[in-house]
């Protein structure tokens, strides 16, 4: 029988934190990697985006802290900008009620603007790796005191090239510090690093397969290389998703395909690592709002998309590894949705499929175009038109605003985006970090913007709930 967050050994104050945010009982790799953290050990955790992971190192982090000493005392090093975001609003809600100071410092934004925030307090930064570094040869993150460490998605930071950079920021903490590793897979490049900077830990694995498998229907289709991008046009008008994210392996592939889609009448938008990072927000904030459904991306960014609305994957490029394939998949059929995966096999590829299935344990059925009720195609989706926006290049000072009213008032994160933008004329991209709890919402805007969007949300009715804004800090 699957415990409860106070089984786990969680302090009333954080407990009260998570009944805030609405979580109502443990995943299974809270309720493995919690107790043991807390008991002081190091932890090797193999899971997925998706599987709560972010709360498994977020709550004994909050234990740890001790909120009256300005030291930083515990590090979080995140491969990618999203993913240090996503995980610093998870962190902060965590420690709402504590009084814990969590910092985020990444790329693509003012590095003043994040020293003022260290002077002023940070108990816990979340930081890529970079950025970190950066900050570190400055003399504006010291880590003598930080006793809690934690490397989260280590197989992108491989990936990205990071390794050494890791282990530089790792040599500068204390030796005995408590360190957590968390990946989606663990290469051998990764398996060293453990063995190297983690002192006896305990290895938690969630089986991705596990995860994905039961609530994702596979099929697989053989295409030739010349018609890949015809039959994509057919899968998607059969299919009609309601949101769909196509995986691609290289990033030419990416604009080759998402120009094709587009000149087509598609709604889409394209995700991949060489784009400036302003341009790569406003890609993540359009289809986690629900304004675009078809996104055409390649792994690496696709990393920390954490979006339980979308329907369908479509591998239009074989995976290369049959972990990367789950992982893939793994991005619909999220709470308790179900979900359809469509994978193009060439015929030089079918060697890579039968180890997917070896994998996975099961056969990829065929694809067969099938004529179901489902939503508009995404072809025939009316393009919206609305007054020209206020662009904006992503690296100016930012202001968050609290708002009142929540999941609890059937307010979701397009509400908040849409309500800014249409009150103020303001482009999308210009709202950024929306965070949707239980009673209140959290969105950073332009600083120089910040008193005007308060003052147009004041009281704007967003179905049925009259909204209250206000500046945070």
């Amino acid at each position: 029988m699957p415990k409860t967050f106070a089984e786990l050994g969680l302090s009333e104050q954080t407990l009260k934190a998570l009944q805030d945010v609405g979580y109502e009982s443990p995943s299974p790799i809270q309720e493995q990697a919690i107790p043991s953290l807390l008991e002081g050990r190091d932890v090797i955790g193999q899971a997925q985006t998706g599987t709560g992971k972010t709360a498994a190192f977020g709550l004994p982090i909050m234990e740890y802290i001790d909120p009256s000493e300005q030291e930083v005392q515990a590090l979080v090093l995140t491969p990618t900008r999203e993913l240090c975001i996503q995980v610093t609003q998870a962190l902060r809600a965590y420690g709402a009620r504590s009084g814990v100071d969590v910092v985020a410092v990444f790329g693509g934004a003012p590095i003043r603007t994040q020293q003022a925030q260290l002077r002023a307090g940070g108990h816990v930064v979340v930081g890529t790796v970079g950025r970190v570094l950066d900050l570190i040869s400055r003399h504006s993150i010291v880590l003598h005191d930080c006793r809690f460490v934690v490397l989260d998605e280590a197989d992108e930071m491989l990936d990205l090239g990071f390794l050494e950079d890791v282990e530089r920021i790792l040599s500068m903490t204390p030796s005995g510090r408590q360190t957590a590793l968390f990946s989606a897979t663990m290469p051998p490049p990764i398996r060293k690093l453990a063995d190297r900077y983690l002192y006896e830990p305990i290895t938690i694995k969630v089986k991705a397969a596990t995860l994905t498998i039961d609530t994702v229907a596979q099929f697989q289709l053989p295409v030739e290389t010349r018609e890949k991008a015809t039959k994509l046009v057919e899968v998607l008008k059969a299919e009609r998703p309601e949101q769909a994210i196509v995986f691609v392996r290289t990033k030419v592939r990416c604009d080759q395909l998402f120009r094709t889609l587009r000149d087509g009448g598609m709604n889409v938008r394209a995700l991949h690592g060489d784009m400036s990072q302003g341009s790569r927000d406003g890609v993540m904030l359009a289809f986690k709002g629900g304004r675009v459904p078809i996104l055409v991306a390649t792994d690496v960014a696709a990393r920390g998309l954490d979006i339980s609305t979308v329907t369908h994957v479509v591998n239009y490029d074989v995976p290369t590894s049959p972990d990367t394939y789950v992982h893939r998949i793994g991005r619909t059929g999220r709470v308790g949705r179900s979900g359809r995966a469509i994978t193009f096999v060439e015929a030089r590829q079918k060697r890579e499929l039968e180890a997917i299935e070896r994998h996975i344990g099961t056969q990829v059925a065929a694809w067969q175009k099938d004529a179901k009720a489902a939503p508009t195609p995404v072809s025939e989706r009316p393009r919206r038109h609305s007054k020209p926006h206020i662009s904006r290049d992503g690296d100016e000072p930012s202001v968050k605003l609290l708002v009142g009213g929540g999941r609890a008032a059937g307010l979701r994160v397009a509400d908040i985006v849409g309500a800014v933008t249409s009150a103020t004329g303001l482009d999308g991209e210009a709202v950024r970090d929306v965070s949707v709890l239980e009673r209140f919402s959290f969105l950073s805007v332009p600083a120089n913007e910040a008193d005007r969007v308060v003052a147009a949300l004041e009281g704007r009715d967003v179905r049925g709930h009259a909204l209250r804004a206000e500046r945070v800090g």
